[in-house]
């Protein structure tokens, strides 16, 4: 298949993005990030699955994005796991690419942008400055998520439990019997696929029509495999379709394709 090339690899949102490796799509994502996208009508609304991972809804021009998770690799090395302390840098340059290039009037965080209640005494006073000035000129709502709850009104924007806009609700959390139009974070979906003779295994968005889940942008996230019984109860498996971000392109399988880890 055509496809199995660009998708045979590890995930480049991983360890590998931390040490500073860099994607060969990574100048061309950055001119078009919506080169590659997925386009899908998603509750009657035009939305594109970006391949680094993120939603844009060209529409009202907003821009979303879950799991940062910021400085996580300072809060594992409190519990004696070193990694390079570089993860907030890396998934702030991927994200003001993005915003750089889609220019967007709005940004929402879908929840853990932080990795914890206390990142914001471990973060560096240059990566504060630089999400002031991805917030500039632009309206910035933070979902509060299970792990960042406690920063409320400490890092500028807006802090909400959730947020509904014209038929869509962004909320951290998939909700256990929501209403059409819920678009989610939290679970960190992941897909592998199966590739004769081989498997391919990528982070994804996830969706069954009803509702949306998003995969994990954060530099050292990892993802949870779709079949795991986290989504049961979440997602219709006769309507799932996981779309797996590629090198520069997002593929889309429905759920026969689709195999436990």
């Amino acid at each position: 298949m055509r496809f199995a090339a660009a998708l045979d690899r590890d995930d480049p949102a991983g360890d590998a993005a931390v040490r500073g490796a860099r994607s060969p799509d990574a100048a061309v994502t950055a001119q078009d990030p919506a080169a590659g996208a997925a386009g899908v009508v998603f509750c009657g609304t035009e939305l594109k699955l970006l391949p680094d991972g993120a939603l844009w809804w060209p529409e009202a021009a907003t821009l979303v994005v879950a799991d940062l998770h910021f400085e996580k690799a300072s809060s594992l090395a409190r519990r004696g796991s070193l990694l390079p302390p570089y993860d907030t840098a890396v998934t702030l340059d991927r994200l003001g690419r993005l915003i750089a290039a889609l220019n967007p009037a709005c940004v929402i965080s879908l929840g853990d942008a932080f990795h914890d209640p206390f990142a914001l005494e471990r973060i560096a006073a240059e990566a504060r400055q630089r999400i002031a000035a991805l917030q500039v000129g632009r309206d910035w709502v933070w979902v509060a998520g299970n792990h960042d709850r406690a920063l409320r009104g400490e890092i500028g924007g807006t802090v909400v439990e959730q947020v509904a806009m014209g038929p869509l609700l962004f909320r951290h959390e998939p909700a256990a019997a929501a209403e059409p139009g819920e678009i989610a974070g939290h679970l960190h979906p992941a897909a592998r696929v199966l590739l004769r003779p081989k498997s391919v295994r990528r982070r994804c968005f996830a969706t069954d029509g009803r509702r949306l889940i998003l995969p994990a942008f954060g530099a050292l996230t990892g993802g949870l495999n779709l079949l795991d019984r986290a989504y049961r109860g979440l997602l219709d498996p006769q309507s799932l379709v996981a779309h797996l971000v590629g090198d520069g392109r997002v593929y889309s399988f429905p759920r026969r394709h689709l195999a436990p880890d």
